[in-house]
């Protein structure tokens, strides 16, 4: 038998720390504890105990933080989404400033200019252009039904919501998500009584089967939908009806496609996506500026704060006045095109080659005739010879997948000595080691934090560096 965990008794909760977790002290050790509020008085159950520190969950509140809200949505602290929906916004960005500053003065460690207060958003929930449900054969039972010994927890065996916190093969059945406008409950809900009607079946993540398995649904400022429905098994019959059913109850959908996904893992860029109504993608505005966004397409998932952040982007921009743009790690071209009326030439590099192809795409789009997207590792990409065929850049745009940027391409950046870099990063802890690892070089001129995902513990940062 396992042992009982340690239980610590009447523990203060003392701060929020990294990864939406909040910390205490026992006995001069860290404790890491999910779902904590500064304020709490609380029992902890230990899951992970170390010399210098330990993680634990909750077991008890003795007494509830001042800080501490009821959450507006009730699978919040369950699924792996809004972890901090239990403190009211404006504490929210309290602490996420808290947790740029802490970063970058203990990880980055250098001195700093002051950094700029968060822009906040103007709409905290329903906000996102994007949600992606997964659906799965057995729901996740959280730990408050085993302890309460629910007789019914085993009553309702599918799920139809999104992953477990800390799990990827635990999904929590979610009634109402309150991050995307409707109908995108309403659609997900739809699917799972064809598919209990039909008697189809939901995915077996264990056993690697079944027919219903992801839905994705995007929208774009004027409420048309992208719908993309994921199934793991070719089941046309009742592909073609669920698709009917959805067509016929939304009015709203611009474009219905699917994705035959038989694979171990969920990733559908190599898959192919058939188009059953529409034309297979939407369009959405930024300012003056026209997208397409396809099934496979990386877009911002905040629209209305996707224009503050390239505003500030393209301000920091001018402030150069530069003629050559290299914009890195650079996706569909977003922040590079929304760029392209100050600059003489943009230069895209992007891994994904379709992200290109919508790159090249929304350059048409746009009538923007002074860029060029290539598709490539960047590492690979960028090399001497490439410069001096697309031109020297006299800034560069870098927005890098939040492992931050390749050791290798830190390197690149030192050897080129670029007089200006803007490092944009939704994960300030590696957006604060590579600042460490550029300081030789570049002095950090502006920094910027936004929030883009208002309830979750996650930060935009915007950071001009100046070479020295």
């Amino acid at each position: 038998m396992k042992p009982k965990p340690k239980t610590l008794e009447n523990i203060l909760i003392e701060d929020f720390a990294s990864e939406g977790k909040s910390i205490a002290k026992y006995n001069g050790k860290a404790i890491f504890v999910e779902s904590g509020v500064p304020g709490d008085l609380v029992n902890i159950n230990l899951t992970k105990s170390k010399k210098d520190w330990a993680e634990g969950y909750i077991t008890h509140f003795l007494k509830k933080s001042e800080q501490r809200i009821e959450p507006l949505c009730k699978h919040a602290g369950t699924c792996g989404g809004c972890q901090w929906q239990v403190v009211d916004y404006k504490t929210q960005i309290k602490f996420k400033y808290q947790q740029v500053v802490d970063n970058f003065t203990r990880i980055g460690k250098f001195t700093l200019p002051p950094i700029l207060p968060i822009i906040p958003a103007n709409e905290t929930f329903y906000y996102r252009n994007k949600l992606e449900y997964t659906f799965a054969e057995e729901r996740y039972i959280p730990q408050n039904e085993y302890l309460a010994n629910d007789k019914d927890k085993n009553s309702q065996p599918f799920a139809a919501g999104f992953h477990a916190k800390g799990f990827f093969n635990k999904v929590v059945h979610i009634d109402q998500c309150l991050l995307q406008k409707s109908p995108s409950n309403e659609i997900r809900k739809t699917i799972v009584d064809f598919a209990l009607e039909h008697n189809c079946s939901f995915y077996n993540i264990k056993q690697k089967k079944g027919w219903l398995r992801n839905l994705i649904v995007r929208n774009n400022q004027d409420n048309r939908l992208l719908i993309n429905i994921v199934f793991g098994e070719h089941d046309l019959k009742n592909i073609e009806a669920v698709c009917a059913v959805l067509l016929k109850k939304f009015p709203e959908i611009e474009s219905l496609v699917y994705t035959i996904n038989s694979k171990v893992n969920d990733s559908i860029f190599d898959l192919e996506q058939v188009i059953y109504f529409g034309n297979g993608f939407l369009y959405e505005k930024l300012g003056s500026l026209t997208f397409k966004i396809s099934p496979k397409s990386f877009f911002q998932t905040n629209t209305l704060q996707t224009i503050n952040l390239y505003t500030i982007i393209k301000n920091m921009v001018f402030q150069d006045t530069p003629k050559i743009l290299y914009d890195l790690y650079c996706g569909t071209g977003s922040i590079g095109l929304f760029c392209s009326d100050i600059i003489e030439k943009l230069v895209g590099v992007e891994l994904s080659s379709t992200a290109i192809e919508d790159a090249q795409i929304n350059a048409q789009i746009n009538k923007v005739d002074n860029c060029i997207f290539v598709a490539g590792d960047v590492i690979n990409i960028c090399t001497e010879s490439f410069f001096q065929e697309h031109g020297i850049p006299d800034i560069i745009i870098i927005d890098p997948p939040r492992a931050g940027i390749h050791p290798k391409m830190i390197d690149k950046l030192l050897n080129l000595k670029v007089p200006t870099i803007i490092y944009v990063s939704c994960n300030p802890a590696t957006q604060a080691r590579d600042l460490n690892l550029l300081s030789s070089v570049y002095t950090i001129d502006q920094i910027q934090p936004i929030d883009m995902f208002p309830q979750t513990k996650h930060i935009e940062c915007v950071v001009k560096l100046i070479k020295t």
